[in-house]
């Protein structure tokens, strides 16, 4: 059966967007790391160390684009397309740790506040708002398709907050004098980022295992594969993903001796296979005797 759909429009609009945000948010980490190093912010430091991760993850998002388009080959058959997945498991795993750190570290200063000039922060705060927007507004159509968009798109999202989070401790501790208010806001950035992050890490580590695709009921089309007329049994059936969107099928069908035309048949599992969204397939055909008669098909 086929293999389906093509991406390339998608990617190419993908890859000039993510060349947009990347330069902005570049060029926003350098003014904020400046600026933690002088106000001694924490809450600006987390902010900075997700716009690090931001960075990163844009870059890698984009390189796995580019090498995600080049052929498959004989040492690759499927080619690149896994790289996204692992792009996506990457910045998750980063963006964990930066997390847990910054938490760590904010705990540790709760007991030693600091004061901080807080019109900095705030200033830049303002200026971090404002490229985080425009960075989500550009990211955010091709986030449901590609779990490595989907990663970008987290990771500015996640500076966003941070973003509001910073100027909320600039507000508060202009008006109150609290420096342990940085502190806490810091934590507030990690405990909100972490749970979307891990979900983020759990599905790329799901397909990097070959699991079945969260939006495919294995029983339903099992049942539905196993109730078609000439099929006697069905084995070894495996359903898995490639990269987000591009879910792979192979399967064992044993035909029960009736006059039915192995092409028919064929047709029949295509049918039913692609109505589950599945456009790469390999079914192969046995007879009730067991004994392999079918090569595969494509």
């Amino acid at each position: 059966m086929g293999a389906g759909h093509s991406h390339g429009h998608a990617d190419g609009g993908n890859e000039k967007r993510l060349w947009l945000v990347l330069g902005l948010t570049s060029a926003f980490l350098v003014a904020e790391v400046i600026a933690a190093a002088i106000t001694k912010s924490l809450a600006l430091l987390s902010d900075a160390a997700h716009m690090f991760t931001d960075v990163a993850a844009l870059g890698i998002a984009l390189a796995a684009i580019r090498v995600g388009k080049r052929a498959a080959d004989r040492k690759r058959t499927f080619g690149y397309q896994r790289l996204e997945i692992l792009a996506a498991a990457y910045n998750a795993s980063v963006l964990l740790v930066v997390a847990i750190y910054i938490v760590y570290e904010a705990i540790q200063r709760l007991t030693n506040p600091i004061l901080i000039p807080t019109g900095a922060m705030f200033v830049v705060a303002v200026l971090g708002l404002i490229v985080n927007l425009i960075g989500m507004w550009l990211l955010r159509s091709g986030s449901d398709d590609s779990l490595n968009m989907k990663g970008a798109y987290l990771e500015v999202w996640s500076d966003m907050l941070g973003s509001v989070g910073v100027l909320i401790a600039a507000t508060l501790i202009h008006f109150t004098g609290r420096g342990w208010i940085d502190s806490v806001i810091a934590v507030g950035i990690g405990v909100w980022v972490v749970p979307r992050t891990w979900s983020l890490l759990k599905e790329s580590i799901h397909i990097l295992m070959q699991g079945a695709p969260r939006n495919i009921d294995m029983d339903a089309l099992e049942k539905s594969l196993a109730a078609l007329t000439g099929v006697s049994a069905i084995h070894d059936l495996h359903v898995w993903s490639m990269t987000s969107g591009k879910d792979v099928l192979s399967l064992h069908v044993v035909m029960d001796g009736s006059k039915r035309s192995e092409q028919e048949l064929l047709a029949e599992i295509e049918t039913a296979v692609r109505a589950v969204g599945i456009h790469h397939s390999t079914v192969q055909i046995e007879a009730d005797d067991c004994h392999e008669e079918g090569a595969h098909h494509h």
